[in-house]
């Protein structure tokens, strides 16, 4: 049903039937806006809820964590290399059929005027369809069938800019899911950013050493894709040793151990894919479905509803868990999401996705889970970090295509039109620092600027470097010093404009950052004054007990 304005919304109340279902919409009166409920009965595969004209300029919203958070205008038009389409698959949507061939915005939309968006995505995919006048709102369930009368994923409308409402928005989403997840923000490192691939046991050691030579103060220390025998297979390779022995050893630093694994993709390679085929999502002919590729290989998705291979994921975990391992850094988690038949019949590509992350979450307990390459709002309350934009990289690149490509500049710009999510959904992963002043094409003010944010809005802070490299500590010293501050409350105001003022206030006061041209960088920063300092003081007691006191000073 179309609507000629936002304010008429009412309008699209009442009974439907449709070709094979039926649908019940509610809308009633919020704070600031309205919420469009309702149910349904069925075999429903796409429902159009409503269409409302397009405003000139949006902000749009791609599924996945690597995918533009970015504003367009009526005038773009997505321009996806048609080489890399087999090779990004369902990277680059849940709808991949869909997608690259429209315009599409998935979870949210926002205009100067307006914020709209899903509040869940517990069995289906909310999206907007941009045609060249109007906006439909989409409802996707994938030809599942419903035989009893189901709540429908529940829409907001918001008479709010976005500068105020997708921070209101987030607070919605929490409630409705009634999230929960770590109160800690953590500060660590990663190898990915310096070694990539090229790694193994004795870079790990030498870089625990040189990082207590240099006290830089990490809580996490975190090994990435390189131990592993295979894409599916998780065992260490010949690089490395045992499990027990890798998480021994950053422990013995005084390190919390983390590791990455991409637990849902099975490559071509692997044992798993060679000797159990039937645990992968297959085609309508029995055939696995290809996810992604990478590594140089075809990638597969595991079926996250088949017995076995959920006995084989919370294993899986469970044994990395009693290894010593405390931070999971899980990647490439769209695949648990990607279309296709399952061993549970009319089980909907969203809900296999959860019940995946639901038996990793309860392997590891309370464990810090980061989620990446993840479908954001079905992650909600089973993650404690989310990465919110691309990959960087050592080289900052604004004419670069804007489809999810490792750069430093489109992971910087997600990191301001996601913030929203920060400390509401999850803690924002902006993706690592990397402070090294060689053996990168950062210059000083790209690498000033990324960190500023990254603290101003009160990310965590990963850094990922060869510590035996000149290291700019003059920001490290700034990141440790605000993490003595504790938890910040920040404002952005500039989403559609593109001209970013970022307020960030602490026990310190309030820290300001413009971007007037992100792409150059050009900006200003300035702090408040007096800024508050914090000297810590330790105390021994004559029973052996030590205790920690923090007194205020002014620089």
């Amino acid at each position: 049903m179309y609507v000629s304005s936002l304010s008429e919304i009412r309008k699209i109340m009442g009974y439907r039937q449709c070709d094979g279902y039926e649908i019940l919409l509610e809308v009633s009166k919020i704070p600031s806006g309205y919420k469009i409920t309702g149910e349904v009965k069925g075999r429903v595969d796409d429902v159009e809820l409503f269409s409302f004209p397009r405003p000139d300029k949006v902000l749009v919203n791609n599924w996945q964590s690597w995918g533009p958070a970015r504003v367009i205008t009526k005038e773009f038009k997505l321009d996806f290399p048609k080489e890399l389409i087999q090779k990004f698959g369902f990277s680059a949507s849940i709808m991949p059929e869909v997608y690259f061939n429209n315009l599409i915005s998935d979870y949210f939309i926002a205009s100067e005027e307006f914020v709209i968006g899903a509040l869940k995505s517990q069995i289906g995919h909310v999206y907007f369809r941009l045609n060249d006048d109007n906006v439909s709102v989409h409802s996707r369930y994938f030809g599942k069938t419903f035989h009893e009368w189901t709540p429908i994923e529940p829409v907001v409308i918001l008479n709010l800019a976005p500068d105020d409402g997708l921070f209101y928005y987030a607070e919605l989403i929490a409630k409705e899911n009634d999230i929960a997840f770590s109160s800690h923000n953590p500060i660590g490192w990663s190898s990915w950013y310096q070694y990539y691939l090229d790694y193994d046991y004795q870079k790990m050691v030498s870089d625990l050493d040189k990082s207590k030579e240099l006290d830089l103060g990490y809580e996490v220390f975190q090994i990435d894709d390189a131990w592993e025998v295979d894409i599916g297979d998780w065992i260490p390779n010949e690089k490395f040793p045992s499990l027990k022995e890798m998480a021994d050893k950053i422990a013995s630093y005084g390190y919390k151990p983390g590791i990455w694994l991409a637990p849902f993709s099975i490559s071509e390679t692997s044992s798993v894919f060679k000797n159990h085929p039937d645990w992968l999502v297959k085609d309508e002919y029995g055939l696995p479905v290809v996810a992604y590729e990478n590594w140089n290989k075809k990638i597969y998705a595991l079926d996250t509803t088949h017995p076995e291979a959920i006995e084989w994921l919370r294993k899986l975990f469970i044994t990395l868990k009693e290894s010593g391992f405390d931070y999971f850094k899980i990647d490439f988690l769209f695949a648990g999401a990607i279309q296709g038949r399952r061993y549970a019949e009319n089980t909907s590509p969203v809900e296999a996705y959860r019940n995946g992350l639901k038996v990793i979450r309860e392997a590891v307990g309370d464990s810090f889970v980061l989620g990446c390459g993840a479908p954001l709002l079905p992650s909600v309350g089973f993650v404690d970090g989310m990465r919110i934009g691309a990959d960087t990289a050592p080289y900052w690149d604004p004419n670069a295509p804007d489809i999810g490509y490792p750069n430093a500049y489109y992971a910087l710009r997600n990191v301001i039109t996601r913030a929203f999510m920060n400390n509401i959904l999850w803690w924002n992963d902006p993706d690592c620092l990397m402070l090294r002043k060689e053996d990168t094409q950062i210059n000083d003010a790209q690498r000033e600027l990324y960190t500023l944010v990254s603290l101003f809005l009160d990310n965590m802070i990963i850094q990922s470097d060869n510590l035996s490299y000149e290291i700019d500590m003059k920001l490290w010293k700034l990141i440790k010093k605000y993490k003595t501050y504790g938890r910040r409350r920040f404002k952005i105001k500039g989403l559609i404009d593109g001209k970013y003022t970022i307020t960030s206030c602490g026990v310190n006061g309030c820290d300001e950052v413009i971007i007037e041209e992100l792409t150059i960088p050009q900006y200003m920063v300035s702090y408040d004054t007096p800024r508050v300092e914090l000297k810590k003081i330790v105390e021994k007691r004559t029973d052996g007990r030590t205790f920690n006191y923090y007194e205020e000073t002014h620089q």
